[in-house]
């Protein structure tokens, strides 16, 4: 779903705000007209932090300055004039004296943090003039054109657009004239020397002097921070991020203080607690003798700022004072910059802190038992979807950075299922299950994956896909496996029969070892270090606070006893999508299902269905046995039968040899069976149409298996799904059919106890929402399946999506990938008139959704606001599923 806020308030016209310890003009406004930064700047001033004073530019502006065509409003630079005039009032300092120089910097703000992704220029208001009279009023020459060259640099890289690279080749020869390694051993006279060149620098790439106005730097300064909003950094971000209708960014110009004045002063990153594990521990870097920007580009490491109390213990006293107060105040962990100056502490922001899953799950249960938040606010702070990263293996951090630093990402797909994976390159399932058997470790690589490749993938430690999206065969099985994905690899060719597979002219071959990160989407060469996931007590804890506050029941997709079982272990309270197509890829049934298909004859396909019955009832005994009473939906066969069928000549030939047939026979029947568009052709309830054998088959294994268990004394809730309906015809029809059948088989095993089975169908075509009313007078229960509604409603395959998807997303035509958060107006439109009309006609209907939406933290909103009773998804994303419902029930409570 899109990260939105709402529309910024008036402003009357006003386009800055300013704050300082005498005067905060922007307290209890918005973020949306403030920025973040800005924000927190004058909410740090209010409650009596040392913030050095400015004003703030608001969003506003931006969007005004977009809107007209790039063209800074009429006025906006009198009320800068005036702004400035307040600070040299409060400081006693001037903009650009040659005496005492007032400086500024200029800072992006958005409302939404965005991390670096936005242009800063630091001791803004120098020239020659004012440099000079900066080195008389500190006596540090050093200083004072050091402040210089920084300005030089930032300004013509920021705002002119020149190569940082030209200013650090000047600088290195510098260093090595002067014969230093670090920046801080250069001295005055070789600094004096490095602006000159600086200055020649910015004339030779710009054809312009540097300004020596101030107000001309001010004004292009602020410009470019605008600008720096639609740069390409910026615009990607927001895309990754998913972040919507936002005005702009707010300008943040602010007096500035300085770090680099000597060993008495210096600056520093902190988070209030540590953002990686959630401990309630000061976290963070701090560097002596720096400006601001040296911490974040690592040009000297810092130091943790544990040790800071060896350099000066007043200032970590205060800070951990500053740390306490600023928790009490946003009751969130910070994350701070800092700078001290000449022994003197200043807070340059606060925002609250990114942080990890594991951390956002620590820090939530922490703050309730600290009496700082309640279970209400704590359980509507961790983000749902982060959950998944305490339930699968990850990356090691530390080898993580170290691979991005040295640039061994091999290239970058879609993250279709979180965790990590790492193994050999296998090209065919067959290979993959063969390899697994003996020992190794494999990462399963094809152009994308079918029904037939499901043993492989279930054998693979990972699952690599050159094609496909997010909801596409290998991401949907993926996810509900808890296999570490990456789909749509688009750099990547795969020659199969070759058994290799191409990057950017590289070739990998079966012997390659490569790692997967499933929840960034990058490939690398090589083993990378994993960690596996550690479930501790808080976790439980928030699972516990979830299931008290929501009120939709939460079930899971899965096919076998182990993946039931693992659902129950993470909170599933029923089976919403069993999905009995998987159970007939087994190699002990496959042959049974072909010859199935391949039979003209009523009776030899009921013949080969026999054989498929113990199968089918077998798995149907564990499943109800993992589920221990608790509902289980099973879906009777839905996909084409062509894709049970091998394609290739070699595998119809083998085919061939098994069954006693020629190839030409298999290879008809093959052809037969093609169609132009399956997923509007002969599946789903057309199949139990036409072949009503097999849905008399699988009906009889459901129940037979529930009277075994009965036997057993373990209850058993079977609920029979009908899948594709599009009238109330066809369900009448086929419900009367399950409905003997079903009979039938009591009548035949002499059952004397309760079985009470529910019949029902799956909306997944449009016309059986619209007609939802009239199909409810024959089922007793819905399931939404939102990945046909999806495709159908809009048109769109799923697995083809991702050949056009991103340019409507970058072109904002969609907001988000409709097969990940449900389309709200469109096919939610068409949940909603289902569950209305259908409850309008049978009051008692019981409604879910089992499509991979179920465990989309927006989408289960969605599902409590629209009234369903469940919301179904793979086990992994059970968790997630329980605490997205407690979310929106806490949200929407009235």
């Amino acid at each position: 779903m899109a990260k939105t806020r709402p529309a910024a308030k008036a402003s009357n016209g006003k386009m800055t705000y300013y704050f300082s310890k005498t005067k905060t003009e922007g307290k209890g406004l918005s973020k949306e007209l403030l920025g973040g930064k800005g924000l927190n700047l004058a909410e740090m001033t209010s409650i009596g932090l040392p913030v050095p004073p400015g004003f703030t530019i608001t969003t506003e502006v931006c969007d005004g300055y977009y809107k007209s065509g790039k063209k800074l409003p009429a006025g906006l630079m009198d009320e800068v004039r005036k702004n400035v005039g307040m600070l040299e009032k409060e400081l006693g300092k001037k903009f650009g004296d040659d005496k005492s120089p007032l400086l500024v910097s200029v800072r992006s703000g958005a409302a939404m943090s965005m991390p670096g992704m936005m242009n800063t220029i630091l001791n803004l208001g120098l020239n020659d003039v004012s440099t000079a009279g900066l080195a008389n009023a500190t006596q540090n020459e050093r200083f004072a054109y050091d402040a210089y060259r920084r300005l030089i640099d930032m300004f013509g890289d920021v705002v002119m657009g020149v190569d940082h690279e030209h200013f650090d080749h000047a600088f290195g020869k510098i260093k090595a004239k002067y014969k230093v390694k670090a920046d801080t051993d250069v001295p005055a006279e070789g600094l004096i020397e490095l602006c000159a060149a600086y200055k020649e620098i910015f004339r030779k790439y710009t054809g312009k002097d540097f300004p020596q106005d101030p107000y001309t730097q001010l004004e292009a300064a602020v410009e470019a921070v605008f600008k720096s909003w639609m740069g390409a950094k910026a615009v990607t971000y927001r895309e990754v991020e998913n972040i919507r209708g936002l005005l702009g960014t707010a300008v943040n110009v602010q007096s500035m203080v300085y770090g680099n004045m000597g060993d008495d002063s210096g600056t520093g990153v902190a988070f209030t607690r540590d953002p990686n594990t959630g401990k309630n521990e000061f976290f963070g870097e701090f560097l002596v003798n720096a400006q601001g920007e040296d911490v974040v580009a690592g040009i000297r490491t810092p130091q943790p700022v544990a040790e800071m109390p060896k350099w000066n213990k007043a200032i970590h006293k205060q800070l951990l004072e500053i740390k306490d107060i600023l928790e009490q105040h946003y009751t969130d962990m910070q994350d701070i910059e800092f700078t001290i100056e000449k022994g003197t502490l200043f807070m340059l922001q606060t925002r609250n802190g990114k942080r990890t899953g594991t951390a956002a799950v620590k820090m939530a249960v922490d703050m309730v038992k600290e009496k700082l938040i309640d279970e209400k606010k704590a359980i509507r702070r961790i983000p749902a979807g982060d959950l998944s990263q305490l339930l699968l293996p990850s990356l090691d951090t530390k080898a993580l950075e170290d691979a991005r630093e040295k640039k061994l990402v091999l290239t970058i797909g879609l993250p279709a299922s979180p965790g990590a994976a790492v193994g050999k390159l296998t090209f065919t399932a067959e290979e993959a299950v063969e390899r697994a058997a003996s020992g190794e470790r494999v990462i399963l690589c094809r152009k994308e994956t079918s029904p037939e490749d499901v043993a492989g993938m279930h054998s693979a430690a990972g699952i690599l896909t050159s094609t496909g999206g997010m909801t596409s065969h290998a991401a949907v099985v993926a996810r509900g496996w808890g296999r570490c994905c990456v789909v749509g690899a688009g750099e990547m060719t795969i020659d199969e029969k070759a058994k290799k597979m191409t990057i950017k002219g590289k070739t990998y071959s079966g012997n390659d070892i490569i790692t997967i990160n499933g929840t960034t989407g990058e490939v690398f060469a090589g083993a990378m270090p994993t960690m596996e996931p550690k479930l501790g007590g808080d976790f439980a804890t928030v699972m516990k606070w979830s299931d008290k506050y929501r009120t939709l029941g939460i079930r899971t997709n899965a096919d076998s006893p182990t993946d039931a079982q693992r659902a129950r272990e993470f909170g599933a309270e029923g089976i919403g999508l069993c999905r009995t197509e998987h159970m007939f890829f087994g190699e002990d049934r496959i042959a049974a299902m072909r010859e199935m298909i391949l039979a003209t004859e009523v009776d030899a396909r009921k013949t080969a269905l026999a054989k498929l019955l113990p199968f089918q009832r077998e798995d149907f005994v564990g499943i109800f046995t993992a589920m221990k009473g608790l509902p289980v939906t099973v879906r009777l066969l839905d996909p084409p039968l062509h894709e049970f069928l091998p394609h290739d000549a070699k595998t119809q030939e083998e085919l061939g040899k098994q069954m006693g047939l020629k190839p030409a026979v298999i290879k008809a029947r093959v052809a037969q069976l093609h169609e132009s568009n399956p997923m509007l052709g002969h599946r789903g309830c057309r199949l139990s149409v036409t072949y009503p054998e097999i849905l008399e088959m699988q009906v009889r294994a459901i129940i037979e298996a529930a009277i075994i268990c009965k036997g057993k004394k373990i209850d058993a809730k079977p609920e029979i799904m009908i899948p594709l309906v599009g009238t109330a015809v066809e369900l009448k029809y086929l419900k009367e059919l399950t409905q003997k059948t079903i009979d039938e088989v009591i009548a035949e095993k002499k059952f004397k106890g309760s079985l009470d089975v529910l019949i029902g169908t799956m909306i997944e075509i449009p016309r059986a929402a619209l007609t939802a009313d009239e199909i409810a007078e024959h089922a007793q229960f819905f399931s939404f399946g939102t990945n046909d509604l999806t495709q159908m409603t809009f048109g769109f395959s799923r697995d083809d999506i991702n050949s056009f998807l991103p340019d409507y997303l970058r072109k904002d035509l969609l907001t988000a990938d409709p097969f990940q958060t449900l389309d709200q107006s469109g096919v939610g439109q068409l949940v909603e008139m289902g569950v209305q009309k259908g409850r309008k006609t049978n009051k008692d209907l019981k409604v879910g959704i089992c499509g991979e939406h179920g465990g989309d933290p927006a989408s289960v909103d969605f599902c409590h606001r629209a009234g369903l009773n469940y919301v179904s998804c793979s086990p992994f994303r059970v968790p997630i599923a329980r605490l997205a419902a407690a979310q929106a029930a806490i949200k929407h409570a009235k």
